[in-house]
C-alpha cells in the first residue's frame, strides 16, 4: 500500500469509502460538505438513492405511527383544549368566511396565530368534536416536518444516513409527546412544517440568489410560519447558521477558519448576508412586538419573583433540556417553580456547563463547524420560550424543545461519524448504536404518549413525576368532578390549595365540587377567595350568582352575573344564569332578552332553548306569549337532548297547547310522564298530570 493511500481523511470529513451508519455510502456526496470549496454545491442524486430516500421516508412515517399512531384513540384534556376547541365559539362555528377573516383580526387564546386556529376549524368542519380527527391532523403535520428535515438535510449536506438519524431522532424522541399528542399544541406541528418549507425554499434560492421568485416564497412561507406561533421569530437566524455551515456562503469557509475579514472579502460577504435577510428580520421583529401584546393577561408579573431566580430559571432551564435529551424520564405538561432547583449554587453550576459547552464549540469551529452551528441553534431558538420575558407560571415545557433540539442532534450526529470514522468496524458499531438508540426512543416515547390519552390519566402521571404539584391536582380534581366523583375531587383541590393557597381557579372548582355536595355556604367562601386573588374571574362571579340565588339573595346574583358579563359580555352561562334571576323577580322581559343573548353566544344550549320557550309558552303576560315559537325552540331542546329529558317533553307538550296542537300536547306529555315516573321524579310526574287535564280540556297551561 503507498503512502497516499494510508493518508487520513480531512477533520470533519468521512473517507468516500465509509459505510456505516452515519458515513456517506455510494450516492453520498462528501464533496457537497467539504469546506475547502467556498463556493455551495448540491449533491446529484446517487444511483442507490432511487431506493435509499424513499426508503428512509417511509421509515420515519412508520416510526411516527408506531409511537403517534395511538392518539387517533385518545380524547381531549382539559389543559387548553377546551380553549382551542370544544368551547370555542370561533372554532366551533365551523370554517366559514366571517370566521377566517375574525382569525386575521382578533387575538385568540392570547396569540396571534390565525393559520393555527383555522387549521382548528378546519378540523371541526370534518370531524366535529370528535378527537380522533385533530389528532391525526397533528400526526400527519409531524410526519410531513420529519421527512422534509431529511431530505433539506441530506441537500444541504450531502449525507444521507447523518441526516436520516437526525430526522428519526427529531420524529420518535419522548419529548415530542407534548406537542403532537396535544391537540392544543397544533401550533408547534403547523408552524414546524413551515418552518421546514422555509428551510427547503431557502436551498432553492441559494442555488440561484438572483431569483426574485425564490427569495419571495422564502419570506411568504417564513410569514405563514410566524402566523401559526410567534416563536418562529429566530428563523433568519438560523439561515445565518446555515449559511456558515453547511452552506459555507461565508467568506472564506468553514475549513478556512470561516475568517469574515479574509482576503476573499469575508466581511462584505457576510454584511451582504445580514441585508439579504433585512425583509425576515423586520418580519421578526414585527412578530415580537405583537407577541407580548397579544399574550396581554397570559404573562406573568415577575415583581414578586426574587432576582436570583428570575436570572436563573432560563440557565436552569437549558441545561434541563439538556439532560431531558440525553434522559427523557419524568415528562410531564406542567413543571412548576421548585426554589430547590433555583438555588444559587445550581445557577451557578449550570452556567458553568454552558460556558464550558459553548467554548468547546467555539474552540472547535475551524475543524468541525456542525458543533457551533448545532450548539448555537439549540441556543438561539430557544430564547423566545426560555423564560426571560415569563408566560405562565411554569419553569419550562417539554414542548419548547420541539425545533431546538434538531441543533443538538445535528451536532452530536456529525460529531460521532466524524469520530469514528477511522473505526475499522464503523458500520457495525455507528449501525448498531443507531438501532439500540431509536428502539429505546420509540419505546420511551410510546409510553409518555400513552399518558395524554384522557385529562384522568395524564395528570395522574403528573403527579407521580411532579408530586408538589398544585396545577395537576386541580386538574386531576377537576377532571374526577366531571366524572361524577364528587369525593376524590374535593381530596385533590384541598391538596391543590395546601400547595398553593392563592390558586384561584382550585378555589373555583373546590367551589364547584362543594355546590354538588349542597354546601353552599362553603361553595360561597371559596368563589369569593377566588375573586380576591382574579377579581376578573368571569366564571366565578357567575357561579358565586348561582350559590347566592340557592340561598334566595336574587339581588347579590343578579349583580354577579352582570359582573360576569361585563367581563365576558359572550358568556352564555352567565346570560342563562341571568335569565333565571331576573324571571324569578318577574322581569320577563328582561328576562327573554337574556335567553336570546345566550343563544346568539352558544345556538345549540339546550337549557336555553327550554327555558326561553317554556317562557314564551306559559308566562302570565299574553302579550309575551308565542306558541309557535315556542314549539320551534322546544323541539331544538327535545332534539339536542335526543328527546329523553321529562322536563324538556314537559316543555314541549306546554308549547303544543299554547299553540292550539292539544292531541299532540296530550302525547307529549304522556311520554313526559313516562319518563318522570321512571326516573322517580314525583315532583315532576305530578305537574305533568296536572296539566295534561288541562290539554285534555282544550286549554293551554299558563302561570297565574
Amino acid at each position: 500500500m503507498s503512502r497516499r493511500s494510508k493518508k487520513k481523511a480531512a477533520p470533519g470529513k468521512a473517507p468516500a469509502s465509509h459505510s456505516g451508519a452515519f458515513a456517506p455510502q455510494a450516492g453520498e456526496m462528501p464533496g457537497v460538505a467539504d469546506s475547502r470549496s467556498p463556493k455551495y454545491k448540491f449533491c446529484p442524486a446517487g444511483l442507490n438513492d432511487h431506493w435509499t430516500v424513499p426508503g428512509v421516508c417511509i421509515f420515519l412515517a412508520a416510526i411516527i405511527w408506531m409511537v403517534f399512531g395511538q392518539t387517533l384513540h385518545h380524547g381531549f384534556v382539559n389543559y387548553d383544549d377546551n380553549n382551542y376547541v370544544y368551547e370555542n365559539r370561533a372554532v366551533c362555528g365551523g370554517l366559514t368566511l366571517n370566521g377566517i377573516a375574525a382569525m386575521f383580526t382578533h387575538v385568540e387564546c392570547n396569540f396571534y396565530h390565525p393559520l393555527t386556529m383555522i387549521s382548528l376549524m378546519v378540523n371541526y368542519q370534518l370531524n366535529g368534536l370528535q378527537p380522533g380527527g385533530y389528532h391525526l391532523t397533528n400526526v400527519l403535520l409531524h410526519t410531513l416536518s420529519a421527512i422534509l428535515l431529511f431530505l433539506i438535510l441530506r441537500r444541504m449536506t450531502g449525507f444521507t444516513w447523518r441526516s436520516a438519524f437526525v430526522a428519526a431522532v427529531f420524529a420518535i424522541h419522548p419529548l415530542r409527546a407534548e406537542s403532537v399528542a396535544w391537540v392544543a399544541e397544533r401550533k408547534d406541528v403547523l408552524s414546524a412544517l413551515f418552518f421546514m418549507l422555509t428551510l427547503w425554499a431557502y436551498t432553492r434560492y441559494v442555488r440561484d440568489t438572483r431569483s426574485t421568485v425564490r427569495y419571495l416564497v422564502v419570506v411568504v412561507l417564513f410569514a405563514l410560519g410566524l402566523m401559526c406561533k410567534p416563536n418562529l421569530v429566530t428563523l433568519p437566524f438560523v439561515l445565518l447558521l446555515l449559511d456558515y455551515w453547511p452552506l459555507h456562503r461565508f467568506g472564506g469557509g468553514a475549513a478556512a477558519g470561516g475568517k469574515l475579514a479574509s482576503q476573499q472579502g469575508g466581511f462584505s460577504v457576510f454584511a451582504h448576508l445580514i441585508v439579504e435577510k433585512v425583509p425576515l428580520f423586520v418580519l421578526s421583529a414585527a412578530a415580537s412586538v405583537m407577541a407580548p401584546i397579544a399574550e396581554g393577561k397570559a404573562m406573568t408579573s415577575t415583581a414578586g419573583v426574587p432576582f436570583l431566580a428570575r436570572m436563573g430559571n432560563p440557565i436552569i432551564s437549558y441545561v434541563t433540556y439538556l439532560r431531558q435529551t440525553v434522559y427523557p424520564a419524568d415528562l410531564a405538561p406542567f413543571y412548576p417553580f421548585s426554589a430547590r432547583d433555583l438555588s444559587g449554587y445550581k445557577i451557578i453550576l449550570a452556567l458553568v456547563l454552558l460556558v464550558a459547552i459553548s467554548a468547546a464549540a467555539f474552540a472547535a469551529w475551524r475543524k468541525r463547524p456542525y458543533l457551533l452551528v448545532g450548539w448555537l441553534w439549540y441556543l438561539g431558538i430557544l430564547v423566545p420560550m426560555i423564560g426571560i420575558m415569563q408566560v405562565g407560571s411554569f419553569a419550562h415545557a417539554d414542548r419548547y424543545t420541539y425545533l431546538p433540539m434538531i441543533g443538538l442532534s445535528i451536532a452530536l450526529t456529525w460529531a460521532t461519524a466524524d469520530l469514528c470514522a477511522g473505526w475499522r468496524h464503523r458500520r457495525v458499531v455507528l449501525g448498531g448504536g443507531s438501532a439500540v438508540i431509536l428502539v429505546a426512543l420509540i419505546f420511551c416515547a410510546r409510553t409518555q404518549t400513552s399518558y395524554w390519552r384522557n385529562s384522568e390519566s395524564l395528570w395522574a402521571h403528573t403527579l407521580a413525576s411532579t408530586p408538589d404539584n398544585s396545577v395537576a391536582h386541580n386538574n386531576l380534581g377537576n377532571a374526577l368532578l366531571l366524572k361524577g366523583k364528587v369525593d376524590e375531587a374535593i381530596t385533590h383541590f384541598q391538596q391543590a390549595l395546601q400547595i398553593n393557597p392563592y390558586d384561584a381557579q382550585a378555589h373555583y372548582n373546590f367551589g364547584n365540587a362543594l355546590l354538588q355536595e349542597d354546601s353552599v355556604d362553603e361553595a360561597i367562601t371559596h368563589f369569593q377567595q377566588a375573586l380576591q386573588i382574579k377579581r376578573d374571574y368571569a366564571e366565578a362571579h357567575n357561579n358565586l350568582g348561582n350559590a347566592l340565588l340557592q340561598k334566595g339573595n336574587v339581588g347579590e346574583a343578579i349583580a354577579h352575573f352582570q359582573r360576569a358579563l361585563q367581563i365576558k359580555p359572550d358568556n352564555a352561562e352567565a346570560h342563562y344564569n341571568l335569565d333565571n334571576a331576573l324571571f324569578q323577580k318577574g322581569n320577563v322581559d328582561e328576562a327573554i332578552a337574556h335567553y336570546q343573548q345566550a343563544l346568539q353566544s352558544r345556538p345549540d344550549y339546550a337549557k336555553a332553548l327550554n327555558n326561553l320557550a317554556w317562557v314564551l309558552a306559559a308566562c302570565p303576560q299574553a302579550s309575551l306569549r308565542n306558541g309557535n315559537k315556542a314549539v320551534e325552540l322546544a323541539q331544538r331542546a327535545n332534539q339536542l337532548a335526543g328527546n329523553g329529558n321529562p322536563a324538556f317533553l314537559d316543555t314541549l307538550a306546554i308549547a303544543y297547547a299554547e299553540a292550539g296542537r292539544f292531541p299532540e300536547a296530550v302525547e307529549t306529555a304522556q311520554r313526559a310522564l313516562q319518563l318522570a315516573e321512571t326516573q322517580s321524579n314525583t315532583a315532576l310526574a305530578d305537574a305533568i298530570r296536572s296539566q295534561m287535564k288541562l290539554y285534555q280540556a282544550g286549554v293551554p297551561f299558563h302561570l297565574h
